[in-house]
């Protein structure tokens, strides 16, 4: 017999574990989450350090391959994505951020011209962040303290991430205690989801509550092939796993939350997507959809590198005697680098116009920490990286079928740094923070600046062009957008355009990327969502969990 459930979430990650969660709690729904990765129970899941043991071959990452991208040289770099319970909140550096009232007040400006009630802007959202944070530090209007996903100081510094603050802050930028409050510019330290050196992923906080609900029914190793349509109206899914191809019924909605790359693949591959590329592929279209895979953007990071004058920071802290030294420090005291994300410290600047919004973010990595195609490029020594993030990009990319073969990995181009004021605002972000490391503590802790080796706009273009690399943020595949708008696949509640029953939640939906991390709008999408299907138009009390 053909299993049927009320909904089918497709996406176990923040999204759509939140989504599950939210619908199972609030609406008592019975729901089936297909998630095509692994348990997220493993060791160095749980640390909030071990990802950086995985980040460049792990079966907990999915290794998209770009296309050769013609302004970078025709280079190929990774976009790796998680394939695993809790997605990027299980594989993620654990950085709590939101973006600022700003791009939400922008988001609103666009959908309200839907004119259907629905609200985008700051006042909207805020509510939802504040349910599901549980804040050990903050309890204010911006902050809540009661919910689910743990949210934490780091519980260890490094010297180099104190350094680099102090370094920062003698270049005149102002002291940041809260990156999520009243204003994102400064320098500080981070705050992260996890707690006591445990990750709080959306598989722990959110879905191990409802282990034990009936309503709630999870398929790891789950690879959906396509949405069923009948009648343009959503019915169910086929997915496939180790034991062959299933088909299975829903008489509520389908959500899916598959990630920015992999729900428009899942769109195309049911029909739903570009006209014309559909029926390249031979896949009947049953509806064209023009924006399904177009709007791809990604926060593109480039990395300063240099060597320290001391064994400072975490190099060789995961071997030998000094993982065994680490790990009783955890173990006996709870305390130690095991605690530690190895990203404790970062700042927002503007270095054209200081009092005006960031136009770049900054992570302040205590290693030598550089992409998988770039590893040789330098000596693995004592040092520090920090990555520079141009916060709100104007390139755009796109994402297309390989093959009409639901296993075949999509088309990838996310044409990073390809806009050129996105070039020259990344140019203006390195010059900064290169200056960092010879100001204030740091400039008596580092030895060289490895990479880029001249601040000068021709080298640091090439250095640019040589190491850019995704901050692991890719979004806007399934947009929101207002009635009219030709790119737009869904409306203003998340409603694939077209097709009923059927709606998009995760990064794939934002109409433009956010100022900072992205797992933290991504679960506040998921739980927006369900609050729709559920006919709540407001966020109210914390999730319930059983």
């Amino acid at each position: 017999m053909t299993e049927t459930f009320d909904h089918i979430v497709i996406g176990g990650g923040s999204a759509g574990a939140a989504a599950a969660a939210r619908l199972v709690n609030a609406g008592k729904c019975r729901v089936l989450l297909l998630e095509a990765g692994h348990s997220h129970r493993h060791p160095l899941l749980d640390m909030p350090p071990g990802i950086f043991k995985m980040i460049n071959g792990s079966k907990f990452m999915t290794y998209h391959k770009t296309e050769p991208q013609d302004h970078l040289d025709g280079r190929v770099h990774d976009i790796p994505q998680a394939n695993v319970l809790g997605g990027g909140s299980s594989v993620n550096a654990q950085v709590y951020m939101r973006g600022r009232p700003s791009d939400y007040d922008a988001w609103h400006e666009v959908l309200r011209q839907n004119n259907d009630g629905v609200g985008w802007g700051w006042d909207d959202v805020l509510p939802y962040f504040r349910r599901m944070e549980g804040n050990n530090r903050l309890a204010n209007d911006l902050h809540g303290s009661d919910g689910p996903v743990l949210v934490s100081d780091p519980g260890h510094i490094d010297d180099l991430s104190r350094w680099f603050v102090q370094s920062v802050q003698s270049l005149g930028e102002p002291f940041n205690t809260d990156f999520n409050g009243p204003t994102q510019r400064g320098v500080g330290f981070y705050q992260f989801t996890n707690r006591a050196g445990k990750r709080s992923s959306t598989a722990y906080a959110l879905l191990a509550p409802l282990q034990e609900n009936a309503n709630l029914t999870i398929r790891l190793g789950a690879e959906v092939s396509r949405v069923i349509v009948e009648r343009n109206k959503a019915v169910g899914v086929e997915y496939q796993d180790s034991q062959g191809s299933h088909t299975i019924l829903c008489d509520g909605e389908v959500v899916l939350a598959a990630g920015a790359l992999v729900s428009p693949k899942i769109l195309m591959l049911s029909g739903i997507g570009p006209e014309e590329h559909l029926t390249e592929q031979q896949i009947p279209v049953i509806c064209s959809l023009p924006g399904v895979g177009q709007n791809l953007i990604d926060h593109p990071e480039v990395p300063i590198t240099a060597f320290a004058n001391g064994p400072y920071g975490y190099f060789r802290q995961g071997e030998g005697w000094r993982m065994l030294r680490n790990g009783i420090q955890f173990k006996l005291f709870g305390s130690g680098p095991v605690t530690s994300a190895g990203v404790e410290a970062g700042a927002f600047v503007n270095p054209s116009h200081p009092d005006e919004e960031p136009t770049i973010q900054a992570f302040c990595v205590p290693i030598v920490y550089l992409d998988r195609d770039a590893l040789d490029e330098v000596q693995d020594d004592f040092g520090l990286t920090v990555t520079t993030v141009v916060v709100k990009p104007k390139s755009r990319g796109q994402v297309r079928l390989r093959s009409a073969d639901p296993k075949a990995m999509p088309v990838v181009s996310p044409n990073l740094l390809q806009h050129e004021d996105d070039m020259q605002e990344m140019i203006r972000g390195q010059r900064f923070f290169c200056r960092a490391f010879t100001s204030g503590p740091l400039s008596k802790r580092i030895r060289e600046i490895v990479i880029p080796t001249a601040d000068d706009d021709e080298t640091l273009r090439a250095h640019c062009k040589r190491f850019v690399k995704t901050n692991y943020h890719p979004a806007g595949t399934a947009k929101m957008g207002k009635d009219g708008d030709r790119l737009a696949v869904l409306d203003s509640r998340m409603r694939v355009r077209g097709v009923e029953k059927l709606r998009v939640c995760d990064m794939s939906a934002v109409p433009d990327i956010n100022a900072g991390n992205t797992n933290a709008p991504a679960m506040m999408l998921g739980e927006r969502c369900a609050d729709l299907i559920l006919g709540l138009s407001e966020a109210s009390k914390p999730v319930e969990t059983n």
